[in-house]
């Protein structure tokens, strides 16, 4: 990515004014209700128990003979909405079942509260792995996160309404 951008589209980089976004560290959540100037709107999809693809647990860093084993994870599927009627970021929380122990299990009981308020509760970073990529549906950022010795992964696809904002 360069920061010598011309106003063209190239659908293998990131507009110049998403990369903030697609590169923020911290909680996504308190940058984007600093946008909307109010608390996210969620809007849950789904949420539930779901088997693992071979992709994912790759994106999850699972190696060696894990990859060929069964694995489940609680998922959950929102749409994120800030000031407009449109949503702003379609979010996917994947959670594998061995992350899930302990205080870690509130994660279950989100609903619609944003992910953002418990993972940055206590602390402003986590150690992270991200991956920016061109999706179907817009921009998105994959990070996979170390929550106190547990993984994660959160992908965060950023929807044309975003970027159409007035703000």
């Amino acid at each position: 990515m360069s920061s010598t951008q011309t106003s063209c589209f190239n659908p293998l980089s990131p507009p110049t004014e998403l990369l903030p976004w697609l590169n923020a560290e911290g909680s996504l959540t308190a940058i984007l209700e600093d946008r909307a100037g109010q608390p996210l709107r969620v809007k849950r999809s789904f949420e539930g128990y779901r088997r693992l693809s071979l992709v994912q647990k790759k994106q999850l860093g699972l190696q060696g003979r894990m990859l060929g084993r069964p694995m489940l994870a609680w998922v959950r599927e929102v749409e994120l909405y800030g000031c407009d009627e449109a949503p702003w970021v379609q979010a996917q929380s994947i959670f594998p079942l061995t992350s899930l122990q302990g205080s870690a299990r509130r994660l279950q009981q989100l609903k619609s509260t944003p992910i953002g308020y418990v993972l940055f509760k206590r602390r402003r970073t986590l150690p992270n792995q991200r991956f920016i990529s061109h999706t179907a549906e817009g921009w998105q950022r994959q990070t996979r996160y170390d929550w106190y010795g547990r993984t994660l992964m959160i992908s965060e696809t950023f929807l044309p309404a975003f970027l159409s904002s007035d703000l």
